[in-house]
């Protein structure tokens, strides 16, 4: 494999050969439509209705947290569609791309934010499959985590293509199952109590719609590790409205499916009240719904492991250079998957909070990035990059570049006065406004805003006669 990471022979091998190196033209494949079903089955999971339950329990009425759902949804979804057309054009994994913006090793930073993403989505994942599976086994804890993370990640070994199959085929099955649960909680579970009815909450509708948000947007970091492998012609529309309708629709119904369970019964669990109000069509219905909802977990649970393991690979080469061989990918899932079991093993049984605060840290966190990231692409380069260049330590987008990091901390700083975490931190702004949280607005605007008026005085000439080169060796000809 050269200095800059391009390699063939992946095309035709069952496991996947490319880890964060450059997919060449004669490798690309896939067809845009696959996108929708890859996102919806990605975003189908358990842990997207705990979102759901949040309004409700808050005080907000039925209607409004379904607004807010979907008006959330919508909106964080925007940002993590628009990085879909990064992968055709620039060939590689979503955020080894950050160096074009941070530097090789500035990246680290938001690096380290995605990790935690990742992370944390995967024990999520693996305590919510393992309460499914319980159901038909009990085993302890002790042995259905590992059994589910080798699953997890022997799916992630295999790779992009097993992913996308995977995801692609269990949306029937999702679809099915759940427009049934969909009109089973509506026709057989009883009508909200007065007390339960709920009324408009200010605090709570800005916090389901933070949270839907966040939840969305907390995808931008794995998006165009599955649309690189796509023609570098790819239309740039159709990919991003493949993205968006297939990440949308599913936040959507199983958020709002969440809002009318958490309406509706006084005590809401993820796996007991799917297979409660499951069981109304029929005994045992409620318990395959929860193993096709626990199979989808351990699917995207290979989907988290596969992008924790890119951007881990990605973070410890930028100081210490790592051959990207199959060997490596499999060290680096091994590593994961032993992580995630340690830490589902001690995590709270109050999870519910946990995860909350797992979304709204990730919506701090990654608003800065997304907005940098996509500010960039789409405003400052036009997606254009010397491609090559991102893979040298020392290339024209250096070890740490200033811009990227300084928009970056204005935008996370900026965010702070208006952040409400519960029992974490409650910023002075959102305190005073009753704990109502809008820091993701403030984060976008200034990070961005920021990273346009500093990117101004980029070296676009340098960088143009960088990215000839790049594009000669990496294909033999002029790209644009």
């Amino acid at each position: 494999m050269s200095e800059v990471r391009i390699k063939a022979g992946g095309a035709n091998s069952v496991v996947e050969t490319h880890s964060i190196d450059y997919i060449p033209w004669s490798e690309r494949r896939g067809k845009l439509w696959h996108q929708a079903p890859f996102w919806f089955t990605g975003n189908f999971v358990l842990p997207t209705m705990l979102v759901g339950f949040i309004g409700p329990q808050m005080g907000l009425s039925l209607g409004y947290s379904f607004l807010a759902i979907v008006l959330g949804a919508c909106f964080g979804t925007f940002f993590m569609a628009f990085h879909a057309n990064q992968g055709p054009r620039m060939g590689m994994p979503q955020m080894i791309q950050s160096r074009a913006q941070f530097g090789s090793r500035g990246a680290i930073v938001p690096f380290l934010a995605t990790v935690l993403v990742y992370v944390g989505f995967m024990v999520f994942n693996v305590v919510l499959s393992t309460q499914g599976l319980d159901l038909i086994l009990p085993l302890p804890n002790l042995v259905w985590y590992p059994i589910v993370a080798i699953v997890g990640i022997g799916i992630a070994v295999i790779g992009h293509d097993l992913l996308h199959f995977i995801q692609r085929w269990l949306v029937y099955l999702l679809i099915v199952a759940f427009a049934i649960m969909l009109v089973l909680a509506f026709t057989t579970l009883p009508a909200p109590a007065p007390e339960q009815v709920g009324d408009w909450n200010l605090t709570a509708f800005l916090v389901q719609f933070s949270l839907a948000a966040g939840y969305n947007i907390s995808y931008a970091v794995y998006v165009s590790d599955y649309s690189r492998y796509l023609p570098p012609r790819s239309s740039a529309p159709k990919l991003i409205f493949y993205t968006y309708v297939g990440a949308v629709a599913s936040a959507v119904w199983l958020m709002g499916l969440g809002s009318v369970l958490a309406s509706r019964l006084p005590n809401v669990d993820a796996i007991m009240t799917v297979k409660q109000v499951g069981d109304n069509f029929f005994p045992g219905f409620g318990t395959i719904v929860v193993l096709i909802a626990s199979a989808a977990l351990i699917s995207i649970m290979g989907v988290n492991a596969y992008g924790a393991m890119l951007t881990s690979i990605s973070g410890i080469d930028a100081f210490r250079r790592v051959p990207a061989t199959r060997r490596t990918r499999v060290i680096a899932l091994i590593v994961i998957g032993v992580l995630v079991v340690v830490i589902s093993l001690f995590l709270p049984e109050d999870y519910l909070g946990s995860f909350n605060n797992l979304v709204l840290l990730m919506l701090y966190f990654l608003i800065p990035w997304t907005a940098v990231n996509l500010v960039d692409f789409y405003f400052v380069r036009h997606g254009k990059y010397a491609i090559t260049e991102i893979f040298k330590p020392n290339g024209i987008y250096k070890r740490w570049s200033w811009r990227g990091l300084v928009a970056y901390f204005a935008g996370f700083f900026a965010m702070v006065p208006f952040i409400s975490l519960p029992d974490v931190f409650t910023g002075p702004i959102a305190n005073a406004i009753g704990g109502a949280d809008f820091s993701f607005a403030i984060g976008l605007i200034v990070a961005g805003g920021v990273y346009l008026i500093v990117a101004r005085d980029i070296d676009f000439q340098k960088e143009a006669a960088a990215r000839k080169e790049s594009q000669f060796e990496l294909e033999g000809g002029d790209l644009e």
